[in-house]
């Protein structure tokens, strides 16, 4: 049983010697040799994937991130985009407020930092979309400063190597002072990103892989035997169930019947259907008019969505709409300047069953 504390330079020299090895290789890294050889990584690249990666998964973000750098190399050019280019692009990324913030947060490099991140701390947490969490990424991986980063992984991590059995999110404040104690000064960024990489590929959530672990010696939990019941989470409250109506309108001619969310708020300033508002299910809906006049029918199906905070369910109606008529919300596109890729998850749900049903 381990009685003295492990000493903070050998745990990093042997983690940092296991990442210049098994180094996983993303779009926005830059490999440890190339590191080590003076290469740093572009900022735009590590705060666009770091923005992408809250509450999503690397599979997932890597396509995206493709796309967002192709299409916008610099942040220069991102803060030029349209909203509605960038929101479209963001579309089935989910977690909408961080695509807002994208476009906030580019601009404001732009015209407060003349288009170049501040390789500061402080600064960084000063821009839009821009926490506790993405600043000490930036800081660390982008500028090689020596800022703890504490996301899923990394908690997972500390947790286990210190047998921190307080459930989150209470512990958080005894696994960043964990995680502070051991960030280094020398190459803070390989080692950011390579205990990130251990959480992710061998201190995983469940069978972590603590054989091949280089932590695997002063690793507490593993010596009690309590690896695989931590980090503790305190008791999920069970999500409340919503219901809306959206409603579907098509012209002869195939243009759509779409509008623009508002700024604010949930899915704010992507594309959608018309509706309701979504309320609980204990509450009858609302009667909402049609946006336009037509022979509106109902599906038989539905749409069932799970958000971060809560359950919807979404009633279907279509309808085809005559030529000449004036909608009270909204307004048609034609299909040339529709993409159903452009409509977030839940949005996109409601227009395949439509297509299904048609």
């Amino acid at each position: 049983m381990r009685e003295i504390a492990p000493d903070p330079e050998e745990l990093n020299g042997a983690l940092l010697a296991w990442y210049d090895v098994h180094a996983r290789a993303m779009p926005w890294r830059v490999p440890p040799a190339d590191r080590k050889a003076g290469v740093l990584p572009d900022p735009y690249r590590v705060w666009m994937s770091e923005v992408m990666l809250q509450q999503t998964t690397v599979a997932t973000v890597k396509d995206y991130f493709h796309r967002f750098t192709a299409r916008w190399p610099t942040v220069g050019d991102l803060a030029a985009a349209e909203d509605a280019d960038v929101m479209g692009e963001w579309a089935g990324l989910g977690y909408y407020a961080r695509a807002r913030n994208l476009l906030k947060c580019a601009r404001a490099v732009v015209t407060e930092h003349g288009g170049e991140f501040p390789a500061d701390h402080a600064a960084l947490l000063k821009l839009p979309g821009i926490g506790p969490y993405t600043a000490a990424a930036i800081s660390s991986i982008a500028f090689d400063l020596p800022h703890a980063v504490l996301d899923g992984n990394v908690e997972r991590v500390m947790s286990r190597l210190h047998d921190i059995h307080t459930p989150l999110p209470e512990a958080k404040p005894a696994l960043m002072a964990e995680a502070e104690a051991l960030t280094p000064t020398s190459r803070p960024g390989d080692y950011a990103q390579a205990v990130m990489d251990l959480g992710a590929t061998i201190c995983s959530p469940k069978s972590p892989a603590c054989g091949i672990c280089p932590w695997r010696d002063p690793c507490l939990a593993r010596l009690r035997g309590t690896a695989g019941e931590l980090p503790r989470k305190a008791p999920k409250k069970a999500k409340p169930v919503r219901h809306g109506i959206v409603y579907l309108g098509r012209r002869p001619d195939g243009a759509w019947l779409l509008e623009t969310r508002p700024d604010r708020g949930l899915l704010g300033g992507m594309l959608g259907w018309p509706g309701s508002e979504w309320i609980d299910t204990d509450i009858a809906l609302p009667d909402v008019p049609p946006p336009a006049s037509a022979d509106w029918t109902q599906l038989s199906g539905e749409v069932r969505h799970t958000f971060t905070h809560f359950h919807l369910i979404l009633q279907v109606w279509t309808a085809e709409v005559a030529p000449d008529t004036t909608p009270t919300r909204g307004s048609f596109r034609p299909p040339a300047d529709f993409r159903p890729s452009d409509l977030p998850t839940v949005m996109r749900k409601a227009f395949d069953l439509a297509q299904a049903s048609a």
